[in-house]
């Protein structure tokens, strides 16, 4: 008994937090910021998928899988840090253009709202970024 209690205090991570990747965890972090309006629109799925295919060079078919499986992992998660902890292993750059998509998605259905604002504005940190890199992730994604 005292061997299993052992084990499951001393192992490091989940088998399902070792196998995310930073295309999920990507996707995950948009399907949070989408619903965080209470509204998951066709047209932010939409946009989730166009990111997928042109940040992470993937097929149609495979964007679909990875925002399949984000999904699934959002709506199991309770809060953003394992996420957020394989995306700030990316560049900076990268990450820039992560925080900068995640904008184009909740802009996306037209409608600017508050709490998608304050996600947006606690994720930036988790990942590494400051209030200058999310304004102007926010100027870039409302200039196109």
């Amino acid at each position: 008994m005292f061997e299993t209690l052992k084990r499951l205090f001393t192992s490091t991570e989940p088998a399902a937090e070792r196998a995310l990747t930073p295309e999920v965890c990507t996707a995950a972090l948009m399907v949070e910021a989408a619903l965080s309006d209470g509204i998951y629109a066709d047209v932010e799925e939409a946009e989730i998928i166009s990111v997928l295919r042109t940040g992470f060079d993937l097929d149609e078919a495979r964007a679909a899988e990875v925002l399949q499986e984000a999904e699934d992992q959002a709506e199991a998660a309770v809060d953003h840090h394992r996420f957020t902890r394989v995306v700030k292993q990316l560049p900076h750059d990268q990450r820039l253009t992560i925080l900068t998509d995640l904008w184009r998605v909740v802009l996306a259905d037209g409608e600017r709202d508050a709490h998608e604002d304050a996600l947006i504005r606690r994720l930036a940190p988790l990942l590494g970024l400051s209030d200058r890199d999310r304004a102007e992730a926010r100027q870039a994604a409302s200039g196109r």
